[in-house]
C-alpha cells in the first residue's frame, strides 16, 4: 500500500539523513577515509544549502579502496546504539551492490521492497566507485555486464526462474568487476550511469575535493562541482518542472 509522506514527515526524514551524514563524516575523519557527497545531495548543497526541498534521500561516495576501509571501520567505530550498516557481505538477503547506513528504530520502506528479508530503517546510500575501462568498446561491454548483474540482483527477488540463481553466484561476477585496475574513469557498478554519456564518471571528481555547506554543516564535495553537476544534470541551477521532481514511492514510514 502506498504511503504519502507529509511535509512534516519529509522534513523529519531529511533531518535523520543529516544525522547519518554526520556519522559518516565523523567516522571518515577519525579513520582518515576520503569520501564526498554526490548527486542530488551535492546539488542540494549548491542550490539550496540543504536537501533539495522534495528530496527523500542522501548519497555519499568513496573509491573502492576507501569504501572497504569504511565498511571495516564501521564494525568498531559506528555508534551501534543509533545506527547500523548494511551491504551484501554483512546482511543476509541484501541485493544491492552498495551499502546503506541506517538509523535504528525507524522505518523507511520503499514501494516494491516490502519482501526484502532485513531491517529497513531510514537510510543514506554509501556508494563504492570502481574503475572502468578507458577503451570505449570495452567500456560498453563492461556497462552491459553491470546492467545484467543489476537486473539479476533485483529480479531474482521477484522472478521464480531468476530466483534459482544464488545471490552468491551473482555477487561472484560482481566482485570480479570490483578488481579492475586504476583508470581515469569510475562508476557505481550496480547503479545506472547518466544516459547517453560515457557510461562512467571522471575519477578526478572523487579524488580532488573541496568542502560545501549542507544543512548547516560542512561536507566534502567534488572540487570541480560545476563540471560534475553539469555532466550529471545539465543546467543544474534551474529548478525542474514539478512533473520532473523525483519522489520515491513509499509504503511505510516511522520515526523512533
Amino acid at each position: 500500500m502506498k504511503y504519502s509522506l507529509s511535509a512534516t514527515e519529509l522534513t523529519d526524514l531529511q533531518a535523520v539523513q543529516v544525522e547519518l551524514l554526520l556519522e559518516v563524516d565523523r567516522i571518515c575523519k577519525k579513520a582518515d577515509i576520503k569520501y564526498c557527497i554526490i548527486a542530488g545531495t551535492f546539488l542540494g548543497a549548491v542550490r539550496h544549502k540543504k536537501h533539495i526541498p522534495w528530496d527523500d534521500d542522501a548519497d555519499v561516495a568513496l573509491l573502492r579502496e576507501e569504501y572497504e576501509k569504511f565498511a571495516l571501520v564501521c564494525q568498531t567505530e559506528l555508534d551501534a546504539e543509533k545506527f547500523y550498516f548494511q551491504d551484501n557481505r554483512r546482511t543476509k538477503g541484501y541485493r544491492w551492490g552498495y551499502g546503506k547506513l541506517r538509523r535504528k528504530d525507524t522505518l523507511f520502506l520503499r514501494e516494491g521492497q516490502e519482501h526484502l528479508p532485513y531491517e529497513q530503517g531510514i537510510f543514506i546510500d554509501v556508494f563504492p566507485l570502481d574503475f572502468v575501462p578507458e577503451f570505449a568498446p570495452l567500456r560498453g561491454g563492461h556497462c552491459l555486464a553491470c546492467f545484467a548483474i543489476r537486473k539479476m540482483l533485483w529480479f531474482s527477488a521477484k522472478n521464480k526462474l531468476i530466483a534459482k540463481i544464488p545471490l552468491s553466484f551473482i555477487f561472484f561476477f560482481y566482485n570480479i568487476l570490483t578488481k579492475a585496475s586504476s583508470t581515469s574513469l569510475v562508476r557505481i557498478l550496480t547503479f545506472p550511469t547518466v544516459k547517453g554519456r560515457i557510461y562512467a564518471y571522471y575519477a578526478k571528481w572523487y579524488k580532488d575535493l573541496s568542502e560545501i555547506e549542507f544543512a548547516g554543516h560542512k561536507f566534502p564535495c567534488p572540487e570541480d562541482g560545476d563540471g560534475y553537476l553539469t555532466f550529471k544534470f545539465g543546467n543544474y541551477i534551474e529548478l525542474p518542472p514539478e512533473s520532473g521532481r523525483k519522489i520515491h514511492p513509499v509504503s511505510g514510514f516511522k520515526l523512533c
